[in-house]
């Protein structure tokens, strides 16, 4: 029986582990207090992690760490003289974090940090005891004016560079940010379809329109989709950081492009266009807008046409300017409708013909007229001889 004892505790010796100082190993959580952790490291004494060596910052280990906790820690002294393994959290994550720099720059891995402070051009934090730096232009997929609104948040980010000699290392919330983006857009692209609505946010602004983020993706609401009135730039309707609800109006999934109409259907005055105006009908408008191929006529709040330079007048001008000023009411002929894509087409030219062509007829009834009196009156003059 003792023989068989001696042979079990020299197997359960063997199985230890013989650490030495600067090794890394996980162990497993025995108790937590407030001021350490014990571990057992599979060796023949237990190893403690005094508080300050756990974190990089103040908690009270018992309210973090429980009975059975996975730990990986790295040995500071293999016997404190009082049998036990002094060991720190804190230093193997620190060895570590360097072949972790190395798998983030090169792959997928991120990191949690939280901002300490804002420097010039950038934010700063701490990760596993190295200096991070956040440039401002990584901190988001825009541009960050207030660099201070980031202080004390919570960031994912990933590795760019490091240097080791230094203890720095420079880092990237927008590289994570843009790979969650492009996932969540490839998801919306596979289920975009024309009409359905979304709320997004306005990312850009160009002379042509405005960029939405719907979520994952960007959309282009084209100038002309922005108000069914003629704006002169997208600032005029939407700026930067604005939330809007937009409706898809086309998706072009091989190019990844998606058109987006920011106007509330109901108030779209073209809807009911059959109803007010015909073609051949003449109307009055105001002119809104010169251009060297013609002047823009408005007939009402976000009903508008084109009086094309040809359909001014019969003489032959250069430019719509040498006829026609600003705010001038003019009486046109509606001579084309283009309901779907919101489009009327004027002619002042038709309006001075068709009084021509009255005039003429004038004409000839008078003169049939005239003619006619007189064979009745030669008639007559005839019967009494």
């Amino acid at each position: 029986m003792t023989e068989s004892m001696d042979a079990y505790m020299d197997e359960i010796e063997k199985s230890m582990q013989v650490l030495k100082k600067g090794d890394i190993v996980e162990g497993t959580v025995i108790s937590a207090n407030e001021d350490e952790v014990l571990v057992n490291v599979g060796s023949a004494m237990d190893g403690v992690v005094t508080v300050e060596e756990l974190e990089d910052h103040p908690i009270n280990p018992s309210e973090h760490y429980k009975e059975g906790d996975k730990i990986t820690v790295l040995v500071i002294k293999a016997d404190d003289g009082e049998g036990n393994m002094l060991l720190s959290k804190k230093r193997a994550e620190y060895v570590q974090v360097w072949d972790d720099f190395d798998a983030s720059i090169e792959g997928n891995k991120t990191f949690k940090i939280k901002v300490k402070g804002a420097i010039k051009g950038g934010v700063t934090c701490e990760l596993k005891g190295v200096r991070g730096f956040i440039p401002g232009s990584q901190l988001a997929l825009n541009y960050v004016e207030d660099l201070e609104s980031y202080v004390g948040e919570d960031l994912e980010v990933k590795a760019m560079e490091y240097n080791r000699e230094k203890n720095s290392v420079v880092l990237s919330a927008k590289a994570v940010l843009a790979e969650k983006r492009e996932q969540l857009g490839k998801q919306l692209y596979d289920s975009l379809t024309e009409g359905q609505i979304y709320t997004g946010t306005v990312t850009r602004l160009a002379d042509f329109g405005a960029f939405v983020d719907i979520g994952g993706a960007d959309g282009l609401i084209h100038v002309t989709e922005l108000s069914w009135k003629r704006i002169k730039h997208p600032s005029d309707v939407v700026n930067v950081g604005d939330r809007v609800e937009v409706a898809v109006i086309k998706v072009d999934k091989e190019s990844k492009r998606i058109g987006l109409r920011l106007n509330d259907v109901q108030d779209n005055p073209w809807m009911n266009m059959d109803a007010y105006y015909q073609e051949d009908d003449v109307v009055t408008g105001k002119v809104v807008r010169l251009a060297s191929f013609g002047a823009f006529v408005e007939l009402e709040s976000g009903i508008d046409g084109l009086l094309h330079v040809s359909e001014i007048s019969e003489e032959r001008i250069s430019k719509p300017a040498d006829v026609l000023e600003l705010g001038q009411e003019v009486e046109v002929l509606i001579i084309g409708i283009d309901t779907e894509n919101q489009k009327m087409s004027f002619s002042m030219k038709a309006l001075v013909e068709d009084e021509v062509e009255d005039f003429d007829e004038y004409l000839e009834e008078e003169t049939h007229e005239t003619t006619i009196g007189s064979l009745f009156k030669d008639k007559l003059k005839n019967l009494k001889l």
